[in-house]
């Protein structure tokens, strides 16, 4: 459930008045200050540097894939379903805005020496979803994880 706050006038210590104009992702204070992602001050409080534009982390997710999936922690992730040995699907609990996003992956899997996570083509990833896999180098074997890590950037 969500909340409003409505309010008139927001009033600072000195007694003067400091409107706010909300839009979008970006605030407007009274003194004509805009912030927006790549504004310098949200750059300083997260220690970015340089002019390269920050880009937010749309989904991610730590689970266990072994046995009964546990999510440990996630944002933007409703739910995973485990589709046998090795697979997983991510579903996104708020849709991206397209399919053109990156997906990083990790993944420790108990007594491998090898293996490799790639991103199931059929289906394809969605707005919703997304597929993987975790495959054994050595014996091309799908296997469960005991860590498995993602983050999608658009």
């Amino acid at each position: 459930m969500g909340s409003t706050l409505k309010v008139d006038n927001i009033v600072g210590t000195s007694g003067t008045s400091a409107p706010i104009t909300l839009s979008g992702d970006t605030a407007t204070l009274g003194s004509g200050v805009v912030m927006a992602a790549n504004h310098s001050g949200v750059k300083t409080a997260l220690n970015a540097s340089g002019t390269a534009p920050i880009y937010a982390c749309r989904a991610w997710v730590n689970f266990n894939g072994t046995g009964t999936i546990a999510i440990r922690g996630s944002g933007n992730v409703s739910s995973i379903t485990d589709n046998g040995n090795g697979g997983y699907t991510v579903n996104f609990t708020t849709a991206l805005p397209d399919t053109n996003y990156s997906a990083v992956t990790s993944a420790g899997v108990r007594n491998v020496i090898t293996a490799h996570i790639r991103i199931y083509d059929d289906p394809a990833p969605s707005t919703t979803f997304i597929r993987f896999e975790v495959e054994e180098n050595s014996s091309g074997a799908f296997t469960d994880t005991s860590i498995f890590n993602l983050a999608i950037f658009r």
